[in-house]
């Protein structure tokens, strides 16, 4: 087993790296640090046990924190403790120890998070997402590397694993929790797997070599296909309902999302209806992560609302707006040639310098170049296309509730020029 990981580390050229091991104490877990302890005595990597303490069981678990950080001996050791106030649930579990992961590598400089998933992990993944409905794609089960997260023990089995622990006199943790069937992934492992190969002994062994099957044709399927971001919609509808699908498929894995059949069904008639859209529209994937579409375009978005301070202008000079400079100056000449609505610099004809440079609010209005009255700024930016999850985090040079210049958009007739211009606005981001 020391051969396969070494062989692992090699392939991916992690024995110079500053590695980082996820460390429950378990016997995967404890198996792969005690190898990866001695081939870091033969390699000279540098070696970081880290472990999350989920505070699911009380006593039981800071028994565990304590029994590994005592195993860590001579091993650099960092472990927190979640709060009670985290949902018990696998979803909640799993978002928590990839966020301290990530947390972790950014904390200890390292490029390889290593996790101890092993063979019956991935069997049992495959089994999950085949009855989740997620596709071909779902059934490639875990991945040997993706990112920073590396699992050098996915190709073997836990008898094996069991049997390196007791010849070796190691004592792994036995968590309570991974008896309770009230968690789908127990369920499957305890009650459901034993029925199946009761049946078909080497039941696993064929999941695991269906894994490696649906690795071989979703490569084929990937020459076919392109990620879902970079398809108009029209090209995305043109294609049949497999490669659909297999699209779908392909954006939610490569993003680490969680979907099932129902998921992709929702997905592909959204994208049909935002096809006829030109503002587009947005579908919630995760709390801060959005899907927009129109019928130019389909990407993934956070539709998080920045934060954006009101500035108030009093005078010429730069001004630093969230991640913006914003700048107005006097102008001594008119230009042979003025901006376009659709820059960030314009030529503006007024008396004094009393504005304020702000987001969007409710009532906001503005009088559009050309025209005689005033529209209100909803109806405005919609004649402009800008999508619904873009239009909050734009900035606006006002006068009360009245826009004077929307950067990118256009100026308004109230402060066109008429003779010669009094000043000169731009908008660039801050380097």
């Amino acid at each position: 087993m020391l051969d396969t990981v070494e062989l692992f580390l090699k392939k991916y050229d992690l024995t110079k790296e500053n590695i980082i091991v996820a460390f429950s104490g378990g016997y995967d877990s404890m198996c792969l640090l005690d190898i990866l302890k001695k081939l870091s005595l033969k390699h000279g990597f540098n070696l970081t046990a880290i472990h999350l303490n989920h505070n699911w069981r009380g006593r039981e678990s800071d028994k565990d924190e304590q029994i590994c950080k005592e195993f860590c001996y001579g091993i650099n050791f960092y472990s927190e403790k979640l709060s009670a106030e985290i949902p018990h649930t696998e979803t909640a579990a799993r978002n928590a120890r990839y966020e301290f992961f990530e947390k972790c590598a950014k904390k200890f400089n390292s490029k390889a998070v290593l996790t101890a998933h092993n063979a019956n992990d991935n069997a049992e993944t495959v089994f999950y997402r085949m009855i989740k409905g997620t596709g071909l794609t779902g059934l490639e089960g875990i991945s040997e590397h993706r990112g920073i997260y590396y699992r050098p023990l996915l190709k073997i089995y836990r008898k094996d694993i069991e049997k390196y622990c007791a010849e070796n006199n190691l004592k792994p943790n036995i968590d309570s929790s991974n008896f309770d069937t009230k968690y789908v992934r127990n369920k499957i492992r305890l009650e459901i797997f034993p029925v199946l190969k009761s049946i078909s002994p080497d039941f696993e062994e064929k999941l695991n070599e269906l894994s490696i099957s649906a690795k071989a044709a979703n490569k084929l399927i990937d020459k076919k296909i392109k990620n879902l971001v970079k398809y108009a919609p029209d090209d995305f509808l043109k294609l049949d309902e497999f490669l659909q699908n297999s699209v779908i498929h392909k954006f939610f894995r490569e993003n680490d999302l969680e979907y099932d059949r129902k998921k992709i069904d929702e997905i592909k008639e959204f994208i049909k209806k935002s096809s006829k859209e030109k503002s587009g529209k947005t579908i919630s994937l995760t709390n801060n992560l959005w899907l927009f579409a129109n019928d130019k375009k389909i990407k993934l978005t956070d539709c998080k609302k920045e934060f954006i301070p009101e500035t108030v202008i009093k005078k010429e000079g730069e001004y630093k707006i969230s991640d913006f400079i914003f700048e107005i100056k006097k102008c001594d000449n008119a230009p042979e040639i003025f901006p376009k609505d659709n820059e960030f610099k314009a030529y503006a004809s007024f008396n004094s310098v009393d504005f304020v440079l702000r987001s969007r609010k409710d009532g906001d209005i503005i009088k559009p170049l050309g025209l005689s009255g005033t529209q209100k700024l909803k109806k405005y930016l919609n004649e402009k296309k800008i999508p619904k999850h873009e239009k909050d985090n734009l900035l606006f040079l006002c006068e009360n509730n009245e826009v004077l210049w929307a950067p990118g958009l256009g100026i308004s007739e109230k402060i066109k020029v008429k003779t010669k211009p009094t000043h000169v606005l731009s908008l660039r981001r801050a380097k």
